[in-house]
């Protein structure tokens, strides 16, 4: 049965494309929320441009046929813009709320097409519960909605005979019967625990080679680690092996505060740039979102009001100086990597419409991204660079994402079973005992 679904002005400014998320059934956009859309037009940011997106294709449309009455916009569905024409509700007596007036147009539709069913769509959770005590079927907008227990986390644990493990750390690879024999194909990069079936205390950690079809060693670190950074659990030691890997060209990394994510981030693009010289600089960039109330414009020129928000960064970076003890690093600090050249800070505000080549990029804090705006920033990516996206998903600033669409977990399920791409979860918080103990009461 054929449905109606409005739409709500929130939906439209998080992805102008929920235009054509609702094939064979119609589309209807209160004329309310084309007022509202227009307040947005000139703003710079995302939502500016998802306003003009959607305004673009209404004109579109408007060519075709009359919006009042109906237009085919494919997929077997067509696009309303209607108004109230009747008053507004009692239960809606505050006629100067826009919300009311949106929600005037699903009731109204409700009660004049009885043989249809019509669904609010709305990514206001406030307002969601006020249509469902109207009697309004309301929902959630998602098209890349992913649930954070069903998150791909890059490693699985593989019970096998002892000797398979006894072989892998003789020969340096061993074939895994379990997965061996399974023929749905894995991700390409995936982290293995091998576990003796009969010792359990037996294990071994590796990396699934889907070319090889079997486990393989991670990448040998040096014994004093990499700019005095050494994992402190396998995960650790899984992050380290992709961020190290010239292969893999997008990493993420998943994680609650303090498992160490920028930090090794940090740590393995120095090493790939200043030591190997693999990559001509490493460019850390993140979201500008202020954590409670924010205080204002900010003074100075581009770098100088960046400071407070990369601030974070140069902490992990000095922290790396103090640890390294070798005569090229002593005394060094992220000043010194910036006038080298070596060190780009950046805001993601200017990326767009840029090719960035043979940099390694690290975007800390990805999860304050909508999946449109990592896709930018991916698609700048250059011939030999490499991206890092690191971040929390339960630590969210922007109010236009959620823990289960952000850009950050987008990535994530898109790019799986790519063999460029790489992920791992680390849940084992290092930074120190009370903050991991915050991080989990908390």
């Amino acid at each position: 049965m054929r449905k109606n679904f409005v739409l709500d002005t929130n939906v439209l400014l998080h992805d102008p494309r929920a235009i054509f998320g609702f094939s064979d059934n119609d589309v209807v956009i209160p004329i309310y929320c084309i007022e509202e859309i227009d307040n947005f037009k000139r703003d710079l940011s995302e939502l500016g441009r998802n306003a003009r997106q959607v305004a673009r294709y209404l004109d579109q449309f408007r060519a075709v046929g009359n919006l009042g009455e109906g237009v085919d916009i494919g997929g077997g569905s067509t696009l309303r813009v209607l108004f109230a024409t009747r008053s507004i509700p009692g239960e809606l007596s505050d006629a100067a709320l826009m919300d009311n007036k949106i929600m005037a147009v699903a009731l109204e539709l409700r009660e004049r097409e009885k043989d249809r069913a019509t669904v609010f769509v709305t990514k206001d959770a406030n307002l969601r519960i006020r249509a469902d005590a109207l009697g309004l079927v309301a929902e959630d907008y998602d098209a890349e909605r992913v649930g954070l227990d069903e998150v791909y986390s890059g490693k699985s644990i593989a019970d096998v005979p002892g000797n398979v493990v006894d072989t892998f750390y003789a020969t340096g690879e061993a074939v895994v019967p379990a997965l061996d024999l399974d023929d749905r194909p894995r991700p390409p990069n995936e982290f293995l625990l091998l576990r003796d079936e009969s010792n359990p205390a037996h294990t071994a950690v590796a990396k699934w080679s889907a070319e090889k079809r079997r486990a393989v060693p991670l990448i040998r670190l040096p014994k004093e680690g990499i700019w005095g950074i050494r994992p402190r659990n396998k995960e650790q030691a899984f992050a380290l092996d992709l961020l190290l890997n010239d292969e893999v060209k997008l990493v993420t990394l998943v994680g609650k505060a303090g498992t160490g994510k920028t930090l090794l981030a940090i740590a393995a693009g120095l090493t790939k740039t200043m030591e190997e010289g693999v990559y001509h600089r490493l460019l850390v960039s993140r979201p500008v979102f202020p954590l409670g109330r924010d205080i204002g414009y900010l003074p100075g020129t581009v770098e100088e009001k960046l400071n407070p928000w990369m601030q974070p960064i140069f902490d992990n970076v000095e922290f790396l100086m103090n640890l390294s003890r070798a005569d090229k690093k002593a005394g060094r600090g992220y000043h010194e990597l910036l006038d080298l050249g070596i060190l780009a800070i950046e805001p993601l505000t200017y990326i767009r419409g840029r090719s960035i080549p043979n940099q390694y990029i690290i975007v800390d804090e990805a999860q304050n991204l909508t999946p449109h705006e990592v896709k930018t920033i991916i698609t700048r990516a250059g011939d030999g660079t490499k991206i890092i996206l690191t971040g929390d998903p339960y630590q969210i600033d922007n109010p236009y994402v959620d823990s289960t669409n952000n850009g950050l977990i987008h990535v994530v399920n898109r790019f799986k079973m790519e063999k460029v791409a790489g992920h791992v979860t680390l849940t084992k918080g290092e930074r120190s005992q009370l903050a991991e103990l915050a991080a989990n009461l908390l």
